[in-house]
């Protein structure tokens, strides 16, 4: 459905270092910088991306915004979440476990970027 993802970030650096960590996780590549200074991930289902807002204002999160991240099993979700811990991340949200709903049955982890931005390590049954 979806070609890409870009989220603002205010500091590229510290935002990369993040992503990189949590990223490696599920198996994406490390990012690379653009001429423009921006993030790229590539992988076969699509790209996220980091940038700067081009406005030249300031990056902001979106309240009630939440953007998941695919994983294939409930430890891939744990080390994403220990990781973005480790690197910056915040925890939000119920603590990383299993939720049933509408969706059926989910293991899920939430975190805040270092922008604030809320991410979501999603792994379904």
């Amino acid at each position: 459905m979806f070609s890409h993802v870009m989220l603002g970030a205010n500091d590229i650096e510290k935002s990369k270092k993040f992503y990189d960590a949590v990223l490696a996780t599920i198996g994406v590549p490390a990012g690379f910088t653009d001429p423009k200074g921006r993030v790229f991930y590539r992988t076969k289902t699509g790209v996220f991306g980091l940038s700067k807002p081009i406005d030249g204002g300031t990056a902001t999160h979106g309240n009630g915004s939440t953007m998941g991240f695919a994983c294939d099993s409930t430890e891939k979700v744990q080390a994403w979440h220990a990781a973005g811990v480790a690197n910056g991340g915040v925890t939000c949200e119920d603590p990383p476990g299993w939720r049933e709903g509408a969706a059926g049955k989910l293991y899920l982890a939430y975190l805040r970027d270092p922008t604030g931005n809320k991410i979501c390590a999603l792994h379904r049954v």
